[in-house]
């Protein structure tokens, strides 16, 4: 037997939140787990293109927690470079990864063009990607070689979201490794809550939040209601930067039982983005995937992501015709951190405006506009141009698909009894070394906060 193995190689999503990859190698088998995009600043993504620190022609599988691009954005270039192995992930997650990855291959193709590169894949290693994928379902046994099989579970965090079990067989030993993905929010509306695993021997978590406590369920959608009545009753905009998969269909969810229940006045609310509206559409087909509320919702025959008011702006055209609506209204549109995408247009032209409010629902990475907008820069350049922010910019965490410091605790401590080593990834220094420490303290757990390139020999 050899006791180099397994062995576990942080190949990204370590000492930052973005670009997700994870090597586990046993004697005769390599897998790796996601295999994400770098965002956030130019320097990271500079390093999407960098070359892979193994061989992609070696590796025999790729397990995909869930379809956000920080997680999927660099299967293509993985493909490209020569993988052929099999893609595992839930059927919601393999149709979103489809829509996200066609859009960022059309974001990198201008961009690249813009700086006049090469870019770093093209839609036909977009298209290769899908020949090899295989749909899974929560909790079914799946092969991945002689010696490694692997469980999917709901993680809560998107639909199709998982936590992924590894079982790794040398020998006569048998080890199980659990990677969380991201976790979700639970309870939160539309999904079903997070799985609670009951031991493993090595842990992956994200720790995205893990130096922070959000809202509560009822606060959350108080909080909303309340923005949404100040920004109406001034006659400004409403203007929500919002991710195209889950935290635009949570917000939708969310509107219909307020407009419907009449907390709310019916103002024009436009769903102001492309891939949020095909998004949606795959949402409608994987109901089952829903949580009981909504389900019972569904029976009795309420559309969940309609209501009076609201409009869908799939084209430009549409777009720009928002501008001629009259305020009050509201305009939920991508990008989710304001780093690109039709809500700079709109930022453009009403974050000058003290009748208006920006409202953050999600995380903002260092480097984008969202958190230079949450960190109170009055000043801001969008489009070539200088914009002064008179605009309210306003949070609520409660809306992150992300579990916060006490979730991400209360899904650890039930396995505390058999954890050998604990890992803390995708967060922020400051989030992962507080949540580290946190455990270390309070559970006794080996706890550590690996960083790229950081190997471990899982003993």
């Amino acid at each position: 037997m050899n006791n180099q193995y397994p062995k576990l190689t942080f190949c990204g999503g370590a000492g930052g939140v973005t670009g997700a990859c994870y090597l586990l190698e046993t004697e005769n088998t390599k897998i790796i787990i996601d295999c994400g995009m770098f965002q956030g600043s130019r320097f990271s993504e500079i390093l999407n293109s960098d070359p892979f620190p193994f061989d992609p022609k070696e590796i025999t599988a790729a397990l995909i927690t869930h379809a956000h691009i920080d997680h999927t954005g660099r299967l293509p270039k993985l493909c490209k470079d020569g993988f052929r192995g099999n893609i595992f992930a839930t059927m919601p997650t393999l149709d979103f990864a489809k829509a996200l990855l066609i859009d960022s291959e059309h974001v990198i193709a201008m961009e690249a063009k813009h700086e006049g590169q090469e870019p770093f894949y093209t839609a036909k290693d977009v298209e290769l990607v899908f020949t090899l994928t295989k749909p899974v379902e929560y909790g079914m046994m799946v092969r991945v070689a002689e010696d490694v099989a692997c469980k999917f579970y709901d993680a809560g965090h998107i639909l199709g979201s998982s936590i992924i079990e590894i079982f790794i067989t040398t020998g006569d030993k048998k080890t199980k490794i659990v990677f969380t993905g991201d976790l979700g929010n639970s309870p939160g509306p539309l999904l079903r809550d997070t799985h609670k695993e009951i031991e493993a021997d090595y842990v992956v978590i994200e720790s995205a939040y893990g130096d922070r406590l959000h809202e509560q369920e009822g606060e959350r959608k108080d909080s909303l209601e309340d923005v949404i009545e100040e920004t109406i009753a001034a006659g400004g905009v409403l203007m929500i930067p919002a991710f195209a998969t889950e935290r635009t269909q949570e917000l939708l969810y969310e509107f219909n039982d307020l407009v419907e229940n009449g907390r709310i006045p019916k103002v024009p609310v436009f769903i102001d983005s492309p891939l949020a509206i095909r998004i949606t559409e795959v949402y409608k087909r994987y109901s089952s995937f829903y949580d009981e509320e909504a389900m019972r919702l569904l029976k009795s025959g309420d559309e969940i992501f309609s209501f009076p008011g609201l409009k869908f702006t799939p084209t430009v055209e549409e777009s720009k015709h928002i501008n001629n609506v009259p305020s009050p209204k509201i305009i939920l549109a991508g990008s989710g951190m304001s780093h690109g995408g039709r809500i700079v247009y709109h930022e453009k032209l009403y974050l000058p405006d003290p009748k208006s409010t920006l409202l953050i629902i999600g995380y903002q990475i260092k480097g984008s506009l969202g958190r230079r907008l949450l960190d109170g820069e009055k000043m801001v350049r969008i489009h070539g141009s200088d914009v002064t922010v008179r605009a309210k910019i306003k949070q609520i965490s409660g809306y992150s698909a992300h579990a916060d410091q006490q979730g991400l605790y209360r899904w650890v401590e039930p396995m505390r009894l058999s954890i050998k080593k604990l890992f803390v990834v995708q967060g922020e220094e400051s989030a992962s070394e507080t949540f580290a420490q946190i455990i270390k303290d309070r559970l006794a757990i080996d706890t550590t906060v690996p960083k790229v390139g950081d190997s471990f020999v899982l003993e």
